[in-house]
């Protein structure tokens, strides 16, 4: 690895189109060791990117970009674009700080059409560029390149529902990496999608047509019987109407990994004065055999050891706990459901899927459906745990706010990948939950600093609370926990003098960089007390009280500063009898950018360099 002969002269995909076969063959295999190359020292997406490089390369070679406008479904799949855009010399620093984003982004390439990093949105993102060309006469293709996966959430279909309406240059490649979306009959269905993606049948089909409508009297009669007759066995051979009714005209299944076929397919869309979805099957992690092997655990991943396949850094993080916890739970109570969006090995609910399968639920990537569809189990008495990554949860609010709370059903939300999670950049940071879930009456919001008081915060969640109750907990392990800190209570700890002058509040991991910023404090003479917050929603009045007591506080938050814990607390104060200074140091009406967790929290001055320097700031500028 390492020597690029082909890729390191692709500027543009105007470059590709000049290679031969024997060429893209290197070219991909390139490409291909680039990916696994750069993926194991910096992290990403492996095994999507894997599986789509023939793809990707003759997308590049079949449509004029940047005229025609390819939009990528989440985007984890588009490093191969950035590659074959211009983006060679920088792909060593994708999702580093400063680098290039692991994702589409409009102000990084004009190749690059919309930004994406959630699922579901490409085909109503397509569909709208399409219909602005088509308003300002432009006749440039427009395709939408969304996953099987993808196409599981309910805005796939919404954009399917309504751009089936549009016969103007609309293309939506699926890209099948897992299962077959519809069943194909024997080897007629194989030869009769054969004949049907060749650019010949096209041809002849328009010359037919051309030559029945010049016929007298039994011209267009004879047209339309031919037309029924084609439609009605098209359909009895491949069972497959559900695109036909949204107005789309099926190519496919053609071979994702046969660059010849995907050109010749694209051809053949281009020539369709309709809506065209062409489905592509392709191998997830093909090419590199530990992400074919298992390319769930190369989807998303961290450093990784080439030869081996085996991850370079390995600790026991939140979710294999809460997986854990929620076995232990589910052995003892029956009533007890797990429910994830696409995600059980995530959110650790991988050996809950083996053990409770009865009471397992992956509902694909379909968080609204997950938050109603768990409200309906607890409308029947059972106790439904929906686990789900922080910047997923954000798609279910409405679901949250009128199935769930306004009902006051007993709905439990595991959130997972709480707080700044790094390198995949402003779409995936779960920083905006808290000011979200805060707005919802019939809530209860637990954020643990560590394992024990997630479990507590877990259990208190299923069998105490009787509405929608959170349990958020950041990605990774725990961090550093002083020697003389005992057990996480259920509302609210006191670590330090409570009798000094200057208090610290905080929740979640952040506790961890406060006690690192006491002890830095205490070397300069400078005593703090600090109150940690478990349970955050709602605030504990006792807590409250506590901190009215002091003349300096501090409450450091690593989320959105609107709407968060830290106004709600000031607001609390501000009716006792407090009459110190209060700070708030939050994340102030912004997108946190790509960079790891540790720099991210430097930035934001939410470690305990930043709390230190914030708090020695203040009682100067006081004295």
């Amino acid at each position: 690895m390492g020597e690029y002969e082909l890729l390191s002269k692709i500027k543009s995909p105007h470059d590709v189109k000049k290679l031969n076969d024997e060429q893209l063959e290197k070219l991909c295999t390139e490409i291909r060791e680039k990916l696994v190359e750069t993926v194991s020292v910096n992290g990403g997406h492996l095994s999507p990117n894997l599986g789509v490089v023939e793809l990707t390369v003759a997308l590049e070679r079949s449509f004029n970009l940047p005229k025609d406008s390819i939009v990528w479904d989440v985007g984890h799949q588009a490093y191969t674009h950035k590659l074959l855009t211009g983006r060679y010399e920088q792909f060593d620093t994708i999702r580093k700080k400063g680098g290039i984003s692991g994702f589409p982004k409009r102000a990084e390439s004009k190749y690059d059409d919309f930004n994406t990093g959630h699922s579901s949105t490409s085909i109503s993102a397509a569909y709208g560029i399409a219909r602005a060309k088509h308003l300002m006469g432009d006749q440039s293709y427009t395709v939408a390149v969304i996953g099987d996966g993808s196409f599981t959430g309910g805005l796939a279909f919404e954009g399917m529902n309504n751009s089936g309406r549009f016969n103007k240059n609309f293309i939506v490649v699926l890209n099948d990496n897992k299962m077959s979306i519809s069943p194909n009959v024997g080897a007629l269905s194989r030869y009769l999608t054969t004949v049907r993606i060749q650019p010949w049948y096209m041809r002849v089909k328009k010359i037919t047509e051309k030559i029945l409508l010049h016929i007298p009297l039994i011209g267009k009669p004879l047209k339309r019987f031919l037309q029924g007759g084609k439609s009605k066995l098209k359909n009895l051979v491949y069972k497959n109407t559900l695109f036909d009714c949204f107005g789309f005209t099926y190519l496919g299944p053609i071979d994702g990994h046969n660059i010849d076929e995907l050109e010749n397919a694209f051809e053949c869309a281009k020539k369709v004065n309709s809506p065209v979805l062409v489905h592509v099957v392709t191998k997830k992690g093909k090419g590199y055999q530990p992400a074919e092997d298992n390319p769930g655990g190369f989807h998303g991943i961290g450093r990784f050891d080439i030869d081996s396949g085996e991850p370079l850094s390995s600790h026991k993080g939140f979710s294999a706990e809460f997986g854990k916890t929620m076995c232990e739970f589910a052995e003892d109570d029956k009533k007890i459901c797990a429910i994830t969006a696409a995600m059980s090995g995530g959110t650790g609910l991988t050996e809950f899927s083996r053990l409770f399968k009865e009471r397992f639920f992956d509902v694909g990537i379909a968080e609204e459906h997950a938050v109603t569809f768990g409200c309906g189990l607890a409308a029947k008495g059972m106790r439904p745990v929906f686990a789900v990554y922080s910047t997923f949860l954000q798609r279910a609010y409405d679901q949250l706010l009128h199935d769930a709370a306004l009902g006051k059903l007993h709905l439990v939300i595991g959130v997972d990948r709480a707080g700044i999670v790094g390198d995949d950049g402003e779409t995936h940071q779960g920083v905006f939950d808290v000011s979200i879930l805060n707005t919802i009456p019939n809530t209860t919001i637990f954020s643990p600093a560590y394992f024990d008081g997630m479990r507590k915060s877990l259990s208190t969640s299923i069998y105490i609370c009787d509405s929608l109750a959170v349990v958020r907990y950041p990605r990774g392990g725990e961090l550093y926990r002083p020697d003389d800190f005992g057990e996480e209570n259920l509302s609210y700890d006191v670590y330090g003098n409570p009798n000094c002058k200057n208090l610290l509040i905080t929740y979640g991991r952040l506790f961890s960089y406060a006690c690192k910023a006491k002890e830095t404090l205490a070397k300069q003479g400078i005593e703090i007390c600090i109150l940690k917050l478990c349970r955050i929603k709602p605030i504990d009045e006792n807590a409250v009280d506590f901190a009215a007591d002091f003349d300096n506080v501090w409450f450091f938050e690593e989320g959105i500063k609107n709407g968060g814990i830290a106004r709600n607390f000031s607001d609390l104060l501000c009716c006792t009898q407090f009459c110190g200074d209060y700070h708030i140091k939050a994340i102030n009406d912004k997108f946190v950018k790509q960079m790891s967790v540790s720099e991210a929290l430097h930035e934001l001055k939410l470690d305990d360099d930043g709390m230190v320097n914030t708090i020695t700031k203040n009682l100067k500028e006081k004295n």
